[in-house]
């Protein structure tokens, strides 16, 4: 069963940038598609975006394109969140999360593996 753990979270001021990384071990990294998602306090879990197994192709939800970009080393077994000119709105616990299958899905129960989560708090 893969594990996963999300790094990179913190205290950036509005503007700024982060890059989060999601290692993955305990499976085999390509055979995932890797998603992110996020959830505020008092808000539902949301999809941010997510890559394909092979890293070939990637899909964002409304509120990160051209901001985010999202990749992922399968020689590192990690995938990447790297989010530029943050707002304050994308203030969140974000996750990683992983589903064997080919292609993402912005469907957060398709993912039956999730990482614990880092905080991304951006000040205005």
């Amino acid at each position: 069963q893969v594990q996963l753990v999300e790094s990179g979270g913190g205290l950036v001021q509005a503007g700024g940038s982060l890059r989060l990384s999601c290692a993955t071990s305990g499976g085999t990294f390509s055979i995932y598609a890797m998603g992110w998602f996020r959830q505020a306090p008092g808000k539902e879990r949301e999809f941010v975006g997510g890559i394909s197994r092979s890293g070939g192709s990637t899909e964002y939800a409304d509120s990160g394109k051209g901001r985010f970009t999202i990749s992922r080393d399968n020689a590192k077994n990690t995938v990447y969140l790297q989010m530029n000119s943050l707002k304050p709105e994308d203030t969140a616990v974000y996750y990683c999360a992983a589903a064997n299958r080919r292609w993402t899905t912005s469907r957060w129960n398709d993912y039956p593996y999730w990482g614990q989560g880092t905080q991304v708090t951006v000040s205005s």
